[in-house]
């Protein structure tokens, strides 16, 4: 007897793990009987009863949704689709090539335009200090003192 009940400590929780990760994984629309979370609290705290009762009423009845054609059951994730009946997706903006070749011609231009910027404001700025420089030559600084 000493060495059955770690075994079945050991079953009990794997039993509770397995129903755990079945309810918790499962579509919140296909589980019967009561609510997800109710089926939570009834396999932690009921164990290994709890876990029983996931398996026998409330897990979904996954064979039911199987047998029928692709079409009667509807588009499930994972099941794919045939190419001429595949929704229209949506690009993510860095996914589309036409935005991307939008967005580097609109950054060439905008470069392009703040490099003429910085030219004009460099020459200007040259030209200032070679007027300056060109004054003193011509003018005698004024004394402050007066």
């Amino acid at each position: 007897m000493g060495r059955l009940l770690p075994l079945l400590a050991l079953a009990d929780l794997a039993l509770m793990v397995v129903a755990l990760i079945d309810c918790l994984s499962a579509e919140e629309f296909e589980i019967r009987a009561l609510p997800r979370i109710a089926w939570v609290f009834i396999i932690l705290l009921f164990s290994p009863v709890g876990g029983i009762a996931w398996f026998v009423a409330g897990r979904p009845d996954r064979t039911a949704a199987a047998a029928g054609p692709p079409r009667e059951r509807g588009w499930q994730p994972g099941g794919g689709f045939p190419e001429p009946e595949r929704p229209p997706r949506d690009l993510a903006p860095d996914d589309d090539p036409e935005f991307l070749r939008q967005l580097d011609a609109r950054n060439r231009q905008e470069d392009a335009d703040r490099l003429r910027a910085w030219e004009a404001d460099l020459r200007r700025r040259e030209r200032e200090l070679r007027q300056r420089q060109e004054r003193p030559a011509e003018e005698p600084p004024a004394d402050p003192k007066g």
